[in-house]
């Protein structure tokens, strides 16, 4: 106690070293941070300039010609831009059919299949009963099929009640929700304190009221995410479009646009499929645009509240 009570001797300079040293730490402060933020905005710019540059690189080439393709060296951007490529390829199949396919399964997937998953979900997060996660660890056991090993069975399936070369196999499907949206919805319902069930309940609503009035419009970020994977999901599958629509005009955008690109011409045009392209992925963009602050929150907080 006397060492730690002692002064320091005259003359000495402890508190001036221990000044400096702040000083120190306070100029290394303002040097390292503008530093390091400058750092971080570098490597955000870079990041975004790589993973842009393909989608710049096929708007450009979708208001290119064909003979601009082939040029050495080719034009940075066309000037002036050539619009006939899209007026083109509206001519060229029955792109319009393609997308009206593909809203449709679209839609019924974002409203259907959200909704379904959502109610699934409330009855495993909110509600209580013997088998209930035993019949969740079955849904989410469902995840680890992968989508080929199911593709044969649902074709014989689809193929005795005639659904073949219609939209129904895409559809009616999505009745039954999909387990990882469960899964995601589950783990953000589960955040919410149970004492608003217990509350509405007392007050006399139903477990489907206090889904609906209270649960549901809690939970907006995570119904979003959802929407928004949903809509992405069902406007890019590929793969069972390919397998069960056969007759063009009832393909959907993602498998025209395969169809699109190798029969229709004897040489590739490579600038109607940019301009193709590019029809396809703008409702993407547009739908992200207008959701992305849900999008963004709905990740956020199931990810730290889950």
């Amino acid at each position: 106690m006397a060492l730690l009570s002692e002064k320091a001797p005259p003359g000495s300079n402890v508190g001036g070293s221990m000044q400096s040293s702040v000083t120190i730490r306070g100029w290394r402060a303002r040097i390292l941070r503008p530093a390091w933020r400058v750092l971080v905005y570098a490597m955000l710019v870079g990041g975004s300039a790589i993973y842009g540059f393909p989608f710049a690189w096929m708007v450009r080439s979708s208001f290119m010609s064909i003979d601009q393709f082939y040029e050495d060296p080719p034009p940075f951007f066309p000037i002036p831009p050539n619009w006939a490529s899209y007026t083109e390829v509206w001519e060229s199949g029955p792109i319009v059919s393609w997308i009206i396919n593909s809203t449709i399964v679209t839609t019924f997937g974002v409203v259907v299949l959200t909704l379904v998953s959502a109610v699934v979900a409330f009855g495993f997060a909110r509600t209580e009963y013997p088998i209930r996660d035993v019949l969740f660890l079955l849904v989410i056991s469902t995840m680890m099929l992968p989508q080929h090993v199911t593709i044969i069975p649902k074709v014989i399936i689809f193929r005795d009640l005639r659904w073949l070369d219609t939209l129904l196999p895409l559809i009616v499907p999505m009745i039954g929700g999909s387990a990882f949206f469960i899964f995601i919805l589950r783990q953000f319902f589960r955040t919410i304190p149970k004492e608003l069930d217990d509350a509405a309940a007392i007050d006399g609503a139903s477990p489907v009221r206090i889904m609906f009035t209270i649960i549901f419009p809690l939970s907006k970020p995570a119904i979003a995410t959802v929407a928004v994977f949903s809509f992405i999901g069902n406007w890019n599958e590929f793969f069972e479009p390919f397998i069960y629509l056969n007759t063009p005009d009832r393909m959907t955008l993602a498998v025209g646009m395969r169809f699109f690109q190798a029969g229709m011409w004897e040489q590739p045009q490579l600038h109607l499929q940019m301009a193709i392209a590019l029809i396809s992925v703008a409702p993407i963009l547009i739908a992200f645009f207008f959701a992305q602050k849900h999008f963004i929150r709905g990740i956020t907080l199931t990810g730290i509240k889950g």
